[in-house]
């Protein structure tokens, strides 16, 4: 999905640039108070077209990311020429992350529901300790997910529409989700919008896996990690809930 959607993420947001703040805002303090400095080195390892790893740059912190989508890295590369900030960008799968210059980290950063897109438990183990081999010894792993604890339970269908006006033409983003299963849906993503010559609409679809709270801590504490703990939107400010973890090597 994600190499189709590239030019186009932007829109799923009412401003991404007003985005990009607004979470740099919420998760640069959260990361600078973890780790006690305030120019952190982060491995971004689900970095997209760049929402987080551009908004932390621009905040002062040394930024490297990853993705696994060809197109998001291309684009995110412009994004971040485009308003003068050295990342370093590369493709990358989240179960091997070996390959990123410039650690060990600090922080590995793995936001927007990043996690629920291993569909395997296997999967999410294998990614935790990817994630503990880029980490200093009591690196930081901060990662953003969905509350699937309540959702799988309530199983929705429909998520949105957000209605957004662009320099008075409009714009109507919302997903459809088909359940496969007690854990797992496949999403579908719709955004359409007003143009010069009239409506023009698209559609994405990707895989997901509903990850309970219990196995992302199982999968983190088996990979090293200590001190798992998880922040709701309601304590953070932020728009999912977000799990931290500290490893011990």
């Amino acid at each position: 999905m994600y190499d189709e959607l590239a030019a186009y993420y932007h829109l799923i947001f009412e401003s991404w640039d007003a985005s990009m703040a607004r979470q740099a805002l919420i998760l640069g303090p959260l990361l600078e108070a973890e780790c006690g400095k305030n120019a952190a080195l982060i491995l971004d390892a689900a970095c997209g077209i760049g929402t987080q790893a551009i908004g932390l740059a621009m905040r002062g912190h040394r930024v490297t990311a990853s993705d696994l989508s060809e197109a998001a890295i291309v684009r995110a590369r412009a994004e971040a020429a485009a308003r003068k900030l050295s990342i370093p960008f590369w493709t990358a799968d989240l179960r091997d992350l070996s390959g990123a210059p410039g650690g060990p980290f600090d922080v590995v950063l793995i936001a927007d529901n990043a996690l629920a897109h291993l569909l395997t438990e296997d999967d999410v183990r294998q990614a935790a300790a990817s994630a503990a081999r880029m980490l200093r010894p009591g690196g930081i792993l901060l990662a953003t997910m969905r509350d699937y604890d309540t959702l799988a339970r309530e199983r929705p269908v429909v998520q949105g529409p957000a209605f957004y006006n662009d320099a008075g033409r409009r714009r109507i983003v919302h997903q459809v989700w088909d359940w496969t299963g007690e854990r797992h849906y496949t999403m579908h993503l719709y955004i359409a919008r007003e143009t010069g010559s009239g409506w023009e609409s698209h559609h994405f679809t990707a895989a997901f896996h509903a990850l309970p709270r219990a196995v992302v801590a199982r999968a983190l504490e088996d990979a090293g990690f200590a001190a798992v703990r998880w922040i709701d939107p309601a304590g953070s400010g932020y728009y999912q809930p977000i799990v931290l973890a500290r490893v011990h090597h």
